[in-house]
Order: structure tokens, then sequence, then C-alpha cells
């Protein structure tokens, strides 16, 4: 969220992230709970993505640029392994994705109040100096978000805060049209159709979507669609083609560097050298080709792999989970989760935010679900188990 970044003054530049991280790690420290980060196929290849990485910021190719990067996104991973091990309860877990809603939440009231009362004629933006803090960059992160705002609203039990969270939801979606990003709108339909699969009350979301596209069509300017139009005329737009040279940069990276260039290789200097077209300078524009260009494919492999494992222990939660009234609110966030990940998979196709944390931290919500079910399912094995095994042969002269 970084709110020290809509501050002024001293708080601006304070140091928040890192005492409440510190605070965090000591109280972790004392605490007496268990410190364990179960091994599983999320969690191994998480940390085989990440000794990876560290290896390539080795032999990066801009060794300046690329530690400065390590180091922010080495305190992302660090703090992804500091909420699997302080994450332990239902309750924890709750309260761990009401904080991840309520953060991108407010960006998304905002902004959607912004763009109605502005008639869409300025882009949404977020905190400065920040990963969000480009207008694609907080789109992305209000997509992402939005199915954890769904969650909380399946979950409320009364009914005007069920009102008030469709709500704030119909706002973020206002905010996302009204960055102006085309990758965003994209992603937003393609979540929104998975969100309609998954969700319980399909009416009700069909009827949102009625209601949203007229005020879009009604809100936003003749600009707005005209930038939007360019996502099929791609070939006659300038920064389409500046993406497609920079994808290709990222490819001939990795073909020529086994262990790719390193964070930051994007930069004027290495397209001089790898750009079919040197003189146009893109950043990657690709969540895929930004992991390609700086780790090579073995990076991207497990990149992809760390994705599609994230998503079957979704996938699992969900089949355990089904039709246990007890056990509602894990199927509920775990299919919220996966909608979540289809957004940042088809958003993130055309933003550089490859390392941003809200994406993992949603995957350390599907990895403490399934630390927290695993005792159930060992037991549902046992049970089908005991059920199946036959019964033993009984000696001569015991009754059967």
């Amino acid at each position: 969220m970084n709110p020290h970044r809509l501050t002024y003054g001293a708080a601006y530049d304070f140091p928040f992230a890192a005492i409440i991280a510190a605070v965090t790690l000591c109280s972790l420290l004392f605490s007496v709970q268990p410190k364990r980060i179960p091994l599983t196929s999320v969690t191994a290849m998480l940390l085989t993505f990440v000794v990876w990485m560290n290896l390539t910021t080795l032999v990066a190719l801009e060794p300046e640029l690329a530690w400065k990067e390590w180091d922010r996104v080495m305190k992302t991973f660090f703090m992804t392994a500091i909420a699997i091990l302080a994450l332990h309860t239902e309750k924890d877990i709750k309260q761990y994705v009401l904080v991840l809603a309520v953060s991108l939440g407010f960006y998304g009231f905002k902004g959607g109040i912004f763009t109605l009362a502005s008639g869409g004629t300025s882009h949404v933006v977020g905190p400065p100096f920040t990963y969000i803090g480009d207008n694609n960059a907080l789109a992305l992160a209000m997509v992402t978000a939005l199915p954890l705002v769904w969650y909380l609203r399946l979950q409320a039990q009364k009914k005007w805060l069920r009102f008030g969270i469709t709500g704030v939801a119909v706002l973020t979606v206002m905010a996302i049209v009204g960055s102006y990003s085309r990758g965003a709108l994209v992603a937003t339909v393609a979540m929104m159709v998975f969100l309609w699969l998954k969700s319980r009350n399909k009416l009700r979301i069909f009827l949102a979507v009625l209601l949203i596209v007229p005020v879009i069509y009604a809100v936003m300017p003749d600009k707005w669609f005209g930038r939007m139009e360019t996502i099929d005329n791609y070939k006659e737009d300038a920064s389409a083609m500046g993406r497609i040279n920079s994808w290709e940069f990222a490819t001939n990276v990795a073909k020529n560097n086994f262990m790719g260039g390193g964070y930051r290789v994007f930069t004027p200097k290495m397209f001089l050298v790898y750009a079919p077209n040197p003189l146009i300078f893109f950043d990657a524009h690709s969540i895929y080709f930004q992991v390609l260009g700086e780790h090579g494919f073995i990076g991207l492999c497990l990149f992809l792999s760390l994705m599609f494992y994230a998503w079957r222990t979704g996938t699992r939660i969900i089949k355990f989970c089904r039709n246990r009234t007890d056990l509602k609110w894990a199927e509920d966030l775990a299919s919220m989760c996966q909608v979540s990940i289809i957004g940042f998979a088809v958003g993130g196709a055309f933003l550089t935010l490859a390392y941003y944390d809200l994406y993992y931290f949603i995957i350390v919500a599907l990895v403490t679900l399934d630390k927290l079910l695993l005792p159930k399912f060992a037991e549902r094995e046992n049970t089908s188990a005991s059920i199946a095994m036959p019964p033993g042969p009984t000696k001569p002269g015991n009754p059967a």
C-alpha cells in the first residue's frame, strides 16, 4: 500500500516498513508458535526460484543496477517467508487477507470516486516511487486485489456490509478503467469471466457487469475509447511495437546468456547489443519477458512452475472443502486466490511487475491454507484407506 508516500514532510521518507518488519520479526522470534515453512511443491519452487535469482545476480550484465534491484526483491521474498511462518490459524489467515484487500481496496475506492467525479479525463495513479506508482502498475494491483475484496463480500454476514463491499468492488472496477491501462482492461475482462465461473451467485455478478458497462460508456471520454481501440490495431501503435522490440531483446539476451542478464538488464546500453532495433528502448512490459531477460529460460520455467503449482494447490483445496460448510470460507478463499492469479497472469503479460509483492502474498495465502488443512487431508486419506482395506483372513475355529 505504501501509505507513507501519500503524506508530506518527514513521514514521506520515514522507514515505516523497515520498523514494522523489525517488530514483526522480533515478535515471531519470541512467539511460542511452531516456526516451520512446510515443504510443498509451492514452497520448494519458490525457494528454487529465489536461489536461481541470486545466482543470476552474480553474473548480471548491469551489476550496479542489478544489486539495487536484488535488495528490493529479496526484501519481498523475505517478508513472504515471514508471512508463511507467522500464519497458523483460520483467524490469522482471515485477518491477513483482510489487510491485503483493504490496502488495495483503498486505492480502488478512492480511484473510482476520482474517475466518476472527473469524468475520466485524468489517469488514476498510485503513490510515487513505489511498485504501484505508475497508472498501469496500480491498475494491475487493483485487478489482482479485486477478488480478495469479493471474498470479503462472500464472507460478510450483514446485509449492509455486503452492500458496502459491493460498492467498493464496483468503484475498484471504475478505478481500473480510469487508469487508462489496456492490459488491465483485458485482465479485468478475463478475471470477470473466471470470477463468474467461480462465484456461488452468478446472476448477481452478471447483473453487476450489466450495470457497470453503461456507466463506463456514460462517464469515460472519447480519448479513453480511442486508447482502448489500439488493442486491436497494435501494429499502428508505437507503444505496442516498442514492446515487441523489447520482448525480442529479452529473448536474445536469454539465448546468448544461459543465466539471463540479471536484474535491470533492460537498459539503453544493452539494447545496443541485443535489440533488433537498438534505437527504440522500452522496459520489459511483460512479467514473462522480464523474467526471461533477467533470469534466462530456466528462470522463466521456475516462474511459470511456481504459478502452476500455486494454481494446483488452490484446486486441491477447493475439491477438499467442497460440500463442507465448516470449510466454506477456505473454498471461497482458494477460489478467489485463483481468480487473482488469472488477473495477474493476464494483466502481467503487458506490465513489468514480475516481483510485485501482492502476487506472492496471494501465494502465501494458498500455502498457509494448505498448511492449515494438512491434518484434515491426512485424516481423510487415512479414513479412505481404512474403508478400502479388506478385512484380514480369519483363523480356523475363530468366529468371522
